[in-house]
C-alpha cells in the first residue's frame, strides 16, 4: 500500500464517477461539490449530453485536498486558492534541490574514483 497523506484516499479502479459516487468519496454533499466547482475552477468535470457531471481520479484527489485545506487546516476559500497555486512550485523546487544533491554526491564519487 502506498504512503498517503491524511486527505489522500484509495480510490476505486474505475475511470469516471458520478457526482453521488463523489459525494459519499469525499464525505460532503453534492451542493458543495458543485459550491467548489464554481470557486475552484481547476475542479473541472466532464459533462454528459444531459449536462451530468462525471468526475476523473484527479479531481477526487484535488477535491480531496480542497476538503482538507478548508476543514482540516481551516483555510479560507481564497487562502486555499492561493495555497493550491503555489503549492506545485514549491515541490519543484524541492525535487530539484535534492536532485542537485544527488548529482553532486555521484560527481565527487566520480571524482574520488579518478583521483
Amino acid at each position: 500500500m502506498q504512503n498517503h497523506t491524511s486527505y489522500q484516499k484509495e480510490l476505486p479502479d474505475k475511470l469516471y464517477f458520478k457526482v453521488g459516487e463523489v459525494s459519499a468519496i469525499v464525505g460532503v454533499p453534492a451542493y458543495v461539490l458543485r459550491f467548489w466547482e464554481a470557486e475552484f475552477k481547476k475542479i473541472n468535470p466532464k459533462r454528459s449530453s444531459s449536462g451530468q457531471r462525471s468526475y476523473r481520479k484527479s479531481d477526487i484527489e484535488l477535491i480531496l485536498k480542497i476538503k482538507h485545506l478548508l476543514y482540516e487546516k481551516k483555510f479560507t476559500i481564497q487562502g486555499a486558492r492561493q495555497h493550491l497555486k503555489i503549492k506545485p512550485v514549491e515541490k519543484k523546487g524541492k525535487s530539484s534541490i535534492a536532485t542537485l544533491d544527488e548529482i553532486r554526491k555521484e560527481l565527487k564519487s566520480i571524482r574520488d574514483l579518478i583521483s
